[in-house]
């Protein structure tokens, strides 16, 4: 059987984090408090694009997956890639790559 690829951005990325976190449709859909008998396919619901979760089903997916909700919704994949990894700097880390960002935001204002 084949399976149907996402079509949404939310659901490309549930179904990347899913497989990376080797849970099954139907247990992920269990731990976030979906009826065992609907979750499978609710969650692939979500992750073909049929249904787009409200926020709060998101953000109950997140943490079930131990990733932030905004891993969800990024729109570019080196950004999804920085979401994951802030959630493991430290917050001297997290200070220091804000620093840099803002450096190197206002040296390019300058030059524009």
């Amino acid at each position: 059987m084949r399976t149907k690829e996402p079509v949404t951005l939310f659901g490309r990325r549930l179904r990347q984090a899913r497989r990376k976190a080797d849970v099954p449709q139907d247990r992920l859909g269990v731990q976030i408090g979906i009826d065992e008998h609907a979750a499978s396919a609710r969650i692939s619901r979500y992750e073909t694009g049929v249904h787009e979760p409200a926020f709060e089903i998101a953000v109950h997916l997140a943490k079930a997956l131990r990733l932030p909700a905004a891993y969800f919704y990024c729109a570019d994949d080196d950004l999804a890639e920085l979401v994951l990894s802030w959630e493991c700097l430290s917050k001297a880390d997290r200070k220091d790559v804000k620093a840099l960002a803002e450096s190197r935001l206002a040296a390019k204002r300058r030059i524009d």
